[in-house]
């Protein structure tokens, strides 16, 4: 069988070949089975052409229709197989990646076209897939406990069983369960406090089952940014650890995307303290036997964490509209900091001579050794650098310390971007008034490729552009007659878009009690797994989905989507995050509200306009299009030529 999809000549340059197929391909080969000709799309595969022959880094901005995710598929497979190394796709979330791999999704259209076996599969996060010892501790708890039975009794039957597997499959995905809403989800699925490298059931988790079946991958890896990130990071800690790092090594990574690596970089690099892990860990050591000083500084250990975690609540206070709480950080928890590191320092050294009296299991050792590794890097950059970000969580198993950097670049630099591979960034926005530097700048790229390509659609014919106006100051009352209006205009298929979780759950009070949408079927997000809820929405013609993480990637062509009710202006929350961003801005709301806004206000409006055929109109409901003229005319840059932004 012929490794390319096209006949290979030997002495011609590789990747011209491909260019040539790939020409062919979308000059003739799918306007044969009933695709358009796109310019767009043979402009941009030239482009991707030198990025790939000289392994540099492009920033391809492509707006919708252009059929931007096609052209990348076929570079990254022809020379993943060029390579022997599968290629990574990484997506920006969970959500994305459904669509690239559902039934009618580009993968499976490339498949039927162009006759083409693709080896793609799947390599989800960590947190989407079942943690067996959560699941045991849910079954035992108060609430929803026949629910959790219920999954306990599911397992595949080889979980459970000492003796040798002689045939076993990946389970535990996200997506196997989605009658579970996401908080039960989230009381059995993996966290970041699971210690996985001492679990006993880990050789029968999902998860590693998963991980194995991925990694034999011969075309492409599907990711998401997270996931990927995730394993950067944790890349050489592996490695010291005997693990497999997290992907495979890999030809060439595509950040589908590509504007929203930089928060995900953020998240991978976060620290995460918990005082009831700590002990837990710690106080393995107890169970061997230890020198009385090393027992003496565990407990003081203990009482020092103790201590630490109960003034840091004292030290906290709620942001409202968010989950996580500001710390005010002053002497005497620096100083409470400074104790507990002391501590730590005694406990490390008492940890060389019990290993060289080789009484500790070393396993078990090198575990401890690197968590207490990672709390004295966190609770250093805790103490001294001013290029953090820290909060607290708060939770039924107690307060988490989260402490982020604010730059990530240093990191990407070497661990990404030096590893001399094409890299490709693909979304319809990547520039900022048609420059790239931001973004590069931002992400610790030196040296990139970048091209523009507008979108082929007449939006003038296909969209209406709707900002209702206002007699009592878009009240909450005002704001939902005005959305159970448009929902009755199209007769629900619609996407209703909100910035934040509470404003959808408000929504989601009220609107059972307007009998105008009595009869409508209505999805939120976070009562099932998202893709169920989306593949429910786009097979139920006149359904209604509600979301929060869907104002980017969301592909649903037809008559589904024919309704767009931006719910307000999605600014960024106050949380600790945007807080310390708006700290360093001379101009806060110029320079982080606003662009943040404007982008994600611009993905939004692309969720409804996916091919030539669709049509539709997008409300907007805000009042501060109506009183600020400047922000009216921004907005107004965002719609394509040709639409206006009309007062209902």
């Amino acid at each position: 069988m012929n490794r390319y999809p096209f006949e290979y000549e030997h002495n011609k340059p590789f990747l011209q070949q491909v260019g040539e197929w790939i020409a062919d391909v979308f000059y003739d080969i799918l306007p044969e089975a009933g695709f358009e000709v796109r310019d767009e799309q043979i402009y941009m595969a030239f482009q991707l052409e030198r990025a790939f022959a000289e392994k540099q880094t492009i920033f391809a901005e492509a707006g919708v229709g252009t059929g931007k995710t096609l052209v990348y598929l076929l570079y990254a497979i022809c020379y993943a197989r060029y390579t022997r190394k599968p290629a990574i796709i990484a997506c920006a979330d969970e959500s994305l990646i459904e669509q690239l791999v559902k039934p009618e999704g580009d993968l499976a259209k490339l498949a039927k076209h162009l006759t083409l076996a693709i080896d793609a599969r799947l390599g989800k996060s960590q947190d989407r897939y079942l943690c067996l010892v959560k699941l045991d501790n849910a079954r035992s708890d108060y609430e929803d406990v026949d629910l959790y039975k219920s999954l306990y009794e599911d397992l595949p039957a080889f979980v459970n069983k000492n003796e040798g597997m002689q045939a076993f499959y990946a389970y535990g995905d996200r997506k196997q369960y989605p009658h579970l809403n996401d908080n039960q989800w989230d009381r059995v699925s993996w966290d970041s406090f699971q210690d996985c490298f001492v679990c006993d059931k880990r050789h029968r988790c999902g998860q590693t089952l998963s991980r194995e079946h991925y990694r034999q991958s011969t075309d492409l890896i599907i990711c998401s940014h997270d996931f990927y990130m995730e394993h950067v990071w944790t890349y050489e800690g592996r490695k010291r650890e005997g693990q497999l790092p997290l992907l495979p090594d890999h030809s060439a990574v595509v950040f589908d995307e590509g504007h929203l690596l930089e928060s995900a970089a953020q998240k991978a690099l976060t620290y995460k303290l918990k005082h009831n892990v700590f002990e837990e860990l710690i106080t393995r050591l107890l169970k061997n036997e230890i020198r009385e000083t090393l027992a003496v500084l565990i407990d003081e250990a203990i009482e020092r964490s103790e201590s630490l975690f109960e003034l840091l609540e004292r030290h906290s206070q709620s942001i409202p509209g968010s989950d996580r709480k500001q710390i005010i950080i002053d002497d005497r928890l620096l100083q409470e900091v400074a104790l507990f590191r002391k501590v730590l320092d005694g406990i490390e050294e008492e940890l060389v001579f019990e290993s060289e009296l080789y009484t500790l299991n070393d396993y078990q050792l090198r575990i401890v050794e690197e968590h207490l590794e990672m709390m004295q890097k966190a609770l250093s950059l805790f103490q001294h650098s001013r290029s953090l970000i820290c909060w607290v969580t708060d939770s039924s198993t107690g307060l988490t310390l989260v402490i982020m950097p604010k730059a990530v670049k240093e990191v990407l630099q070497e661990r990404v971007f030096a590893l001399n591979i094409p890299i490709v960034f693909s979304s319809a926005t990547l520039s900022v008034g048609g420059s790239f530097d931001y973004l590069a700048y931002s992400l610790g790229i030196e040296n990139y490729l970048s091209f523009s390509v507008e979108s082929p659609y007449e939006y003038n014919n296909q969209m209406e552009v709707i900002a209702p106006s206002w007699t009592k100051g878009a009240s909450f009352e005002e704001k939902m007659a005005a959305a159970v209006r448009m929902l009755a205009r199209t007769e629900g298929r619609a996407l209703v878009l909100f910035p934040s979780r509470e404003e959808l759950q408000a929504f989601k009070e009220a609107i059972s009690h307007f009998k105008e949408c009595g009869s409508m079927r209505i999805g939120f997000e976070g009562d099932r797994e998202i893709s169920d809820l989306i593949s429910t929405f786009q097979q139920d013609e006149t359904s209604i989905l509600c979301a929060v993480t869907l104002w980017e990637g969301l592909d649903i062509p037809g008559p589904s989507l024919s309704n767009v009710i931006v719910w307000s202006l999605p600014f960024p929350p106050q949380d600790p995050v945007f807080m310390a961003r708006r700290q360093e801005a001379d101009s806060p709301y110029e320079e982080v509200d606003l662009p943040y806004m404007l982008l994600r206000l611009k993905q939004g409006i692309g969720r409804l306009i996916r091919s030539r055929e669709d049509s539709g109109i997008i409300s907007i409901l805000s009042k501060e299009i109506h009183e600020d003229a400047h922000l009216r005319v921004l907005v107004q840059g965002l719609l394509p030529q040709g639409v206006d932004l009309k007062d209902e």
